[in-house]
């Protein structure tokens, strides 16, 4: 799950982190209100930013800098309802439908402060770098010697000799050390609290006066963990959110829209990954990547085909199953309800193995429906891309 960034701040703000003041709006009106609401504050200039689940904003023409209300309207009424093209984002954007009017930042020095968890190592990992304010995928593809990468034992937590160590490397003058240990270690303890999976501030500013503060923020959080996590599901904005994902995750279905146009319904996480490459392997390309999981019903099954159905490009459906914890049986009465409860008209290949296989595959059989069975992953592959072209 993601966040806009002014959420991402006021979670900061809770840990002790430093951030510009902002106020977040939905209107053009909201957005010179809060310019003025500012502007009695001393503010001067202000920072007009789209509000988006994606990075490289700024590149994309979603923030400016306002010196007067007036620019602040004009601003607002640019990005606000644009469709915001960045490289996260893909060709078609993402529509712009909150702002965040915040005060101008003295920018002095740009770092690069993140935290994710370490598959490998099984802990926490602090990375930083003194280029902040750049792609950090870049930095390490083209200057890896620029990228720090600290292992945060979760017993003790980020220590202070990690976070001054870190910051030194980066080039926190040393004055400021002390401002940028507490920064880092908020930073830390919101990531533990939230059960986030990716912290990021991008960039973290030193400004001429020596105050470490940061000037954007960005969190990922862990969708197993929302269960106790109930402030930060009340974040969650459904408008940026693709709408057959929300509607799969009514049915507890994993689901991803992909540009393809090879409908997947596999059980288990692994075996979908391995299906997708298996099309790709003899020329086709996946719609969407779906786990109806451990214990598909008829009606998880309905739902996944109605879900596939809706995307305007898809031309073929592969089903995959291995019938472990799942049944072969239970799978197949499932696609054969589906097939007759959404008409279905696109050809449909079915490939199961495991628990009842011989039965699952007997019902297909007899249900007097078009479906094209296949005894391996190679044969399923190669049968679908035929039938999707």
């Amino acid at each position: 799950m993601k966040i806009h960034e002014y959420q991402g701040k006021e979670i900061l703000r809770k840990f002790g982190v430093t951030t510009p003041r902002g106020i977040p709006c939905v209107t053009v009106d909201e957005a010179v209100k809060a310019a003025a609401t500012l502007g009695e504050q001393g503010v001067k200039v202000w920072v007009v930013k789209a509000q988006i689940h994606a990075g490289g904003r700024g590149k994309g023409g979603g923030v400016k800098v306002a010196k007067t209300l007036e620019q602040v309207r004009e601003y607002a009424n640019q990005i606000l309802g644009m469709q915001l093209v960045t490289h996260q984002t893909g060709p078609e954007g993402q529509k712009v439908r909150r702002l965040l009017i915040e005060e101008g930042a003295d920018i002095n020095q740009e770092l690069y402060i993140s935290l994710v968890t370490d598959r490998v190592t099984q802990h926490v990992a602090l990375i930083a770098s003194s280029e902040g304010g750049m792609d950090i995928e870049e930095v390490a593809h083209s200057h890896p010697e620029k990228i720090h990468t600290y292992d945060i034992d979760p017993t003790a937590g980020l220590t202070d000799a990690q976070a001054d160590d870190a910051s030194r490397k980066i080039g926190v003058p040393e004055g400021s050390i002390a401002d940028a240990r507490k920064q880092l270690q908020g930073l830390y303890a919101a990531y533990m609290a939230t059960d986030a999976s990716l912290a990021e501030i991008n960039p973290l500013n030193v400004t001429k006066a020596g105050q470490v503060i940061a000037l954007d923020a960005k969190f990922n959080f862990d969708p197993n963990a929302l269960f106790r996590q109930p402030e930060i599901v009340a974040y969650r904005d459904l408008d940026e959110e693709d709408p057959a994902e929300i509607e799969a995750s009514k049915f507890d279905l994993a689901y991803i829209s992909l540009d393809g146009n090879i409908g997947c319904l596999v059980n288990g996480a692994g075996l979908a990954m391995a299906t997708m490459d298996t099309i790709k392997l003899f020329g086709g390309e996946p719609a969407n990547f779906l786990d109806v999981g451990g214990g598909a019903t008829t009606e998880k099954v309905t739902e996944a085909f109605k879900i596939m159905l809706k995307n305007p490009n898809l031309k073929a459906i592969l089903v995959n199953i291995f019938g472990g914890i799942m049944r072969c049986d239970v799978i197949a009465e499932g696609v054969i309800a589906a097939s007759k409860a959404v008409s279905l008209k696109v050809p449909l290949v079915v490939r199961m193995k495991g628990t009842n296989e011989e039965i699952g595959k007997k019902l297909l059989a007899e249900s007097g429906l078009p479906i094209i069975s296949a005894e391996s992953m190679e044969d399923a592959a190669k049968a679908v891309v035929a039938a999707a072209k």
